[in-house]
């Protein structure tokens, strides 16, 4: 019993929770922040939106390097701390600044928040064996 609360009957395998973790990120962020973000950018929909005072167009510009290129990297493992460092500091501004560090009720950055979390984890894991760069 002691062994099946355990879960000795499934390897460890980092490699393969890190290839996860960057799928899953990276395909999150991808697909439902920087795909809508790029299309903003194309169609020349800047919104006002900007949070460091550098203007709306730049502003739109960095998020999609961020939140689409940068995601595509961490899918496949290529620059992955530095995508990962990267996004962390698009979800550290997306939250501290945009959200006010709120974690819960209406307007609160607690996505943000959790999404810093996993890139912080890539920073310092990197991408792992299963990856462009081979660990």
């Amino acid at each position: 019993m002691k062994s099946f609360l355990q879960l000795k009957f499934i390897p460890l395998n980092s490699s393969l929770a890190l290839l996860l973790l960057r799928l899953w990120l990276g395909g999150s962020m991808l697909a439902l922040h920087g795909w809508g973000k790029l299309q903003k950018l194309v169609n020349g929909e800047f919104g006002s939106t900007d949070p460091l005072k550098i203007g709306a167009m730049p502003t739109l510009v960095l998020a999609v390097l961020c939140e689409f290129l940068g995601s595509a990297f961490i899918i496949a493992g290529f620059l992955t701390r530095f995508s990962a460092l990267m996004l962390a500091i698009t979800m550290g501004v997306a939250w501290g600044v945009v959200h006010n560090m709120k974690l819960s009720g209406p307007g609160s950055g607690e996505l943000a928040f959790i999404y810093l979390g996993g890139y912080l984890t890539l920073l310092f894991a990197g991408a792992g064996k299963y990856s462009v760069e081979k660990g």
